[in-house]
């Protein structure tokens, strides 16, 4: 068994020239040209750092060269290894990724046998609502106890951070599963670990109800990248060949690699694009409101 938590922080990430070409001619074209036509400078980088996250996981841990990965994307989004098309097995064990980026950062998170879903959301004030009237409109996504967990957590602040917390649960769940946004998020019902969420530790004592049954199969891993930013990664045990579910290894924290880690493997696929660059130059680093927001905090 095998595990990989790697974050990258895209959000404090200024690249030179030189390094945006040369990213840009480490991805495949059409994933390029979808980074390029981001309207703002922080989705672009965050689009970026995850597609080089996949590619250096795919080349550095399942052994396969940087041009001879080709990452396509299932009908509900989820990223897969198109090719080369032989099974990529290390120890008799397949394998499974994936990747969020929201929020300063992009993850990936990686496990062999076992299926993977991660998500990482910042806790932000909504924009044109109060917290009260954005709980409102989001009231269908949550079941009456989880909503009875968020609105008891204090303050408005606190209670966002449980709003998110449980959001990127059902969403690790949701990107595990590889289902889209067809699934009512209210068949899931997550309850809380009773330790508090620390920086620098794992909890793994989450448990998720399906249907109001409680599934022995999934386990749900949380952490903190820093106070704003929580994480989930859904494991999911079923399915899995064999007489009982494989043995995991201890939870492990998320490593914050610098864009010399994530470009370490990389070889060009293409030939440079000075027009990237360009292009690149005239965004906009954020909406007005995010600006704002992140000038005043």
């Amino acid at each position: 068994m095998g595990s990989v938590r790697w974050a990258f922080r895209c959000g404090s990430w200024t690249p030179s020239r030189s390094d945006w070409l040369f990213a840009t001619r480490c991805v495949q074209t059409e994933e390029k040209d979808r980074i390029g036509q981001y309207m703002f400078a922080k989705d672009a980088k965050s689009a970026m750092a995850g597609r080089l996250l996949l590619r250096k996981f795919v080349c550095e841990r399942m052994a396969i060269p940087w041009s001879e990965i080709r990452l396509e994307r299932s009908p509900r989004g989820k990223p897969y290894l198109a090719a080369p098309l032989k099974a990529s097995l290390d120890n008799g064990q397949a394998w499974n990724f994936n990747v969020s980026h929201q929020g300063d950062y992009a993850v990936l998170a990686a496990e062999q046998g076992v299926q993977v879903g991660v998500d990482i959301m910042k806790t932000t004030m909504p924009g044109s609502s109060s917290v009260s009237e954005f709980f409102r409109i989001m009231t269908r996504q949550f079941t009456a106890y989880e909503w009875s967990i968020i609105q008891s957590a204090g303050s408005e602040h606190q209670q966002l951070a449980a709003f998110y917390r449980h959001w990127a649960l059902k969403e690790s769940f949701i990107k595990a599963i590889g289902t889209g946004l067809g699934f009512n998020l209210q068949r899931v019902e997550f309850h809380l670990s009773t330790e508090p969420l620390t920086l620098g530790r794992v909890l793994r004592q989450t448990k998720m109800h399906l249907d109001e049954e409680e599934e022995e199969n999934w386990l749900f891993e949380e952490s903190l990248l820093d106070a704003d930013h929580h994480i989930a990664v859904a494991l999911g045990l079923a399915d899995i060949p064999g007489p009982s579910p494989p043995s995991l290894p201890p939870p492990a924290t998320f490593t914050l690699l610098t864009f010399s880690d994530l470009i370490a493997s990389a070889s060009p696929l293409t030939e440079e694009d000075p027009a990237v660059w360009e292009n690149f130059k005239l965004k906009d680093e954020a909406p007005q409101r995010q600006r704002e927001t992140h000038t005043s905090t």
